[in-house]
């Protein structure tokens, strides 16, 4: 990815409301309502391996809507953008600190009602298995 190629972004819903992920936590809508950007995009959660950042992040009927934007010069951001580009890696996950969130005994559930974004990750398997890339764009083309 050099300069004359552009910025690589990718498009997709890093969470999805209302849904249970694999570990019986169900996001609610608003707990997303005090975002702060940037966050960094990841590779699996790895703190030590960034590959861009988040520049646009929204709450919209669906879930956590992200666009992110691949690092330039960077050997894993070209890693990454090669394999969602291929279809290879669609999965989407966010880390967060909980902020509230209460049992729900009757589903077995834990709902998140309000988070704090800290990340968002490219991911093999995301924990909801909603969360996924909904498409990568050329900087000129995707509307942030």
């Amino acid at each position: 990815m050099t300069d004359a190629e552009g910025a690589v972004r990718l498009a997709g819903y890093a969470a999805v409301f209302d849904v249970p992920d694999r570990g019986r936590d169900v996001v609610r809508a608003g707990a997303f309502g005090g975002l702060k950007l940037p966050v960094p995009l990841l590779w699996q959660h790895g703190a030590d391996r960034p590959v861009g950042r988040v520049v646009k992040a929204e709450e919209d009927a669906r879930g956590l809507r992200v666009v992110c934007e691949f690092a330039d010069g960077s050997a894993a951001a070209r890693e990454a953008a090669a394999l969602v580009k291929a279809g290879a890696l669609t999965g989407l996950s966010f880390g967060y600190r909980t902020k509230r969130a209460r049992p729900d005994r009757v589903r077995g559930v834990r709902e998140l009602l309000d988070v704090e974004l800290v990340e968002v990750s490219l991911v093999t398997f995301p924990m909801q298995p909603l969360a996924r890339v909904i498409g990568v764009f050329d900087e000129e083309r995707v509307n942030a």
